[in-house]
């Protein structure tokens, strides 16, 4: 059994909103029509593109953020496993590889069903999680990529917490 289909009005394009907001923190942002917007966003660790897409045929507000790391193929399968471990500490959005070229990236969606339109404390969390999840993560990426460490390895290298004050 389906569930019933119904049409619902949606009052803006979310990608509207991300513009706006780029545009307000002085971003620089590619608009090449209405269902797509990339923003370039400099951060402590590396540069990231956000590419956000706007599925209309199932309401969502994708984002893939990708940064400068590829893994050679003689790292993909130690990548993986970092991946993995990354993504088990994900509450929202995961990191993938992508075989074909070796390009690691963050990806997150936000679905907006029903006509639901999103808010701006929605676009911030989207935006914002996801430049978190790939400034923490980046330099495990780094050990495991470059410098040849294990996935676990790497990871412990990059999560560790800092008590008390110097």
């Amino acid at each position: 059994m389906r569930p019933h289909e119904f049409e619902a009005e949606r009052g803006s394009n979310p990608l509207d909103a991300i513009e706006h907001l780029a545009t307000s923190n002085d971003w620089t942002f590619d608009r090449p029509g209405d269902d797509e917007i990339t923003i370039m966003i400099s951060a402590v660790w590396a540069d990231y593109t956000m590419s956000l897409s706007w599925m209309d045929e199932i309401e969502s507000l994708h984002l893939a953020c990708a940064f400068d790391m590829r893994a050679p193929e003689r790292r993909h399968i130690e990548t993986l496993k970092l991946v993995s471990l990354i993504n088990q500490q994900l509450l929202v959005g995961h990191f993938d590889l992508w075989f074909a070229n070796g390009m690691v990236m963050y990806r997150q969606v936000l679905p907006l069903n029903g006509g639901i339109d999103a808010n701006e404390q929605q676009i911030q969390f989207l935006l914002g999680n996801s430049l978190e999840a790939c400034e923490r993560y980046y330099q495990a990426f780094q050990f495991v990529v470059w410098a040849g460490k294990t996935a676990p390895d790497a990871l412990d290298n990059v999560l560790f917490e800092t008590h008390g004050e110097a």
